[in-house]
């Protein structure tokens, strides 16, 4: 069915652009100024580029696959129940002229509660997509966001930033660039995931 497809293409394309912003909180007293203020100069600050990170992290790509394997068994399934009504009502039709009243009446009304039993079954089928890649959605943004917070700690960063058509950075020098690091090491964390390892202390990839 489109809609299904059309749901899961919208739904990923719009939360895998969201914001991987990374900034070590500081306490401020109550005026609001940080109490350690870092001299001009001292922030030190990097990007990803979203797009980028996200076409290249292994994650994604086999939960995508596994989530677009899912669309298409539903869509099928959605329309074998459908096509199985339109078969009933094209029989009820070849035969309304040799029913009774009653019989037509009948056969309505069952026709009719099938039809929205039907209706039901694709909202539920749209519902349990959308719940899928929410899930989805919150995973990635989970790791991507862990991960540059342990390579931030590890490469003294205080920010990192997104940088994409849709980001509010219109320009920024390549050498503050770590997406090639940030790919290759989420990349490293995932297949130790799969492996049953767990990743070396020193994991973060170095630039």
């Amino acid at each position: 069915m489109k809609n299904l497809s059309l749901i899961l293409n919208i739904v990923l394309l719009i939360a895998v652009g969201v914001l991987f912003f990374l900034h070590f909180s500081k306490d401020k007293p109550a005026g609001g100024t940080a109490t350690s203020a870092l001299e001009p100069g001292a922030l030190q600050i990097a990007y990803i580029d979203s797009d980028t990170v996200l076409k290249y992290y292994e994650y994604l790509k086999v939960n995508k696959a596994t989530l677009e394997g899912k669309t298409k068994q539903m869509e099928q399934d959605f329309r074998n129940r459908a096509q199985g009504l339109q078969n009933e009502i094209a029989a009820y039709q070849r035969n309304v002229s040799s029913m009774t009243l009653g019989q037509v009446r009948s056969t309505e009304e069952e026709l009719g509660k099938k039809q929205q039993n039907l209706q039901m079954y694709q909202q539920s089928l749209s519902q349990a997509l959308m719940e899928e890649e929410a899930k989805l959605n919150r995973e990635l943004y989970t790791r991507v966001t862990e991960y540059l917070k342990k390579y931030g700690k590890d490469k003294g960063l205080q920010v990192v930033l997104k940088h994409d058509p849709t980001s509010d950075v219109l320009w920024a020098n390549n050498a503050l660039d770590i997406s090639q690091d940030v790919i290759t090491g989420l990349n490293s964390e995932y297949t130790a995931e799969k492996n049953g390892t767990t990743p070396k202390k020193d994991s973060v990839a170095t630039k």
